[in-house]
């Protein structure tokens, strides 16, 4: 292999000086044009640096010492930013949101659409503690069964007991679960050799309701003492009504298996979200920041200008939290999702709804849009709010088939999302108010944010 022609070379230290950060949070300090990628750095801030890693179009450097620091740092726990819980908390947040503005302002103007405006980000009052799930791994510690993180991008363990972006009272259960593993003599599990018996603990609580479940996950078909740690944790804690046994047994870094079994209490909590009341179960995708989720919620039905007269298509529908908000405000919605149990609650929070105005399918939302279109249903509005790796071309097509007036896109991944209106642009649609970044995930660099195609006359 040819050697490379760098301007650093490995351990080397540098004096730099930052000039950007990248959409992971790296602060990033140029070396002859060479860019070197430097965790916890922010711009304007110059240190020593020992290169660690080379590649032919940029490296990665630590940091040693700090010469001048950044007037929007802010103190932190360091542990947070090893775990990568919270790789943005020593940027202060009218910062952090300006970061994720200029994330979609920068994916734009790289694909020649910087005529389109991007909005301030809607950040939030108390950007921490605002999870209401936590799904966190369980390991032995010197011989001592702990609860944690894994530092970013390793699977080296860091015992935690206060998570700082989760719902505090999330936290307090956890240690209480922790506490009876530990009483019962439980072992954690061990990824090396596949041994132990307590893999992940999972909790969401409602932020309305208080109701809280717990969802033990092992690595075993049988826990051990199930009954008296069921007892003993409604004893301690009688705001968990739901307390649930998960088996995963594969070799996998997927968190819940497929088989869950309740212990004690009932299978699903309940919550409300603009007013509208979702049963919610062990496995179920429920939003996990409610007062943000209102608010991006509600941002989308605004943006789509809903009068009571119109058809929505909604096109991953998940447990109907988006139909359901939107169907209080248009003529009739129908809902499409792959996952079958997702439907099947879907069509129950309709149902404890009182809401008459939807249909949901079960299948891919191409097939049901074909359906549908030669059912002779015309939609207004598409309603799409896909995965990190957005929409297939399929699904743009299907969706620019039908027509509709408006195309609300409710995106989690900025990149996917730019890739997606070069598509829709392509076939006549055009994006005509700002997008809107929504900060759902405060201290970390995700940003959601809500996008109005418009079909262009």
């Amino acid at each position: 292999m040819a050697k490379l022609n760098l301007p650093v070379y490995k351990k080397e230290e540098l004096e730099v000086t930052v000039e950007d950060l990248t959409y992971q949070g790296l602060g990033v300090a140029k070396v002859k044009g060479y860019p070197l990628f430097i965790k916890a750095a922010l711009p304007g801030e110059k240190l020593v640096v020992k290169v660690e890693k080379l590649g032919k179009h940029f490296g990665y450097a630590k940091a040693l010492k700090w010469l001048t620091t950044a007037d929007n740092r802010v103190k932190t726990k360091a542990k947070y930013l090893q775990t990568g819980i919270a790789p943005l908390m020593h940027l202060d947040y009218q910062s952090q949101l300006a970061f994720k503005q200029k994330l979609i302002k920068d994916l734009l103007v790289k694909a020649h659409l910087d005529q389109i405006e991007v909005a301030k980000t809607l950040g939030m009052e108390q950007p921490f503690a605002y999870r209401n799930k936590a799904q966190v791994p369980v390991r032995q510690v010197k011989g001592q069964l702990e609860i944690g993180f894994f530092k970013q991008g390793s699977h080296d363990f860091v015992a935690l007991e206060d998570f700082y972006i989760q719902d505090k009272r999330i936290d307090q259960v956890l240690l209480v679960v922790r506490d009876l593993l530990r009483k019962y003599q439980l072992s954690a599990y061990d990824e090396k050799s596949h041994t132990g018996i307590v893999r992940h603990l999972m909790v969401r609580r409602g932020y309305y309701s208080k109701q809280v479940m717990v969802v033990i996950v092992t690595n075993t078909k049988k826990l051990p003492h199930a009954t008296e740690i069921a007892r003993d944790l409604q004893a301690a804690c009688p705001d968990v009504i739901s307390i649930m046994h998960n088996v995963n047994d594969a070799r996998t870094n997927v968190i819940l298996g497929p088989q869950t079994e309740l212990l004690a209490g009932q299978a699903e909590i309940t919550d409300q979200l603009n007013g509208l009341t979702f049963k919610i179960a062990a496995q179920s995708f429920y939003q996990v920041n409610p007062v943000q989720t209102e608010r991006l919620y509600q941002a989308a039905i605004k943006r789509a200008k809903l009068t009571g007269t119109e058809t929505v298509i909604d096109a991953y529908c998940g447990i109907g939290t988006i139909s359901l908000s939107m169907a209080k405000h248009a003529k009739h919605v129908y809902g499409v999702e792959i996952v079958p149990q997702a439907i099947e609650n879907a069509k129950q929070n309709a149902d404890a709804n009182k809401l008459t105005n939807l249909t949901f399918e079960v299948g891919e939302a191409e097939s049901w849009m074909a359906n549908w279109q030669k059912a002779g249903i015309k939609p207004d509005v598409i309603m799409v709010d896909p995965p990190r790796k957005g929409l297939t071309e399929s699904l743009i097509d299907s969706a620019t088939a039908m027509a509709p007036d408006k195309i609300v896109y409710v995106s989690c991944n900025p990149a996917t999302l730019v890739r997606d209106i070069k598509s829709f642009m392509e076939k006549g649609y055009q994006v005509t108010q700002p997008i809107l970044p929504v900060d759902q995930f405060p201290q970390t660099t995700h940003v959601e944010s809500v996008t109005v195609l418009t079909k262009q006359k």
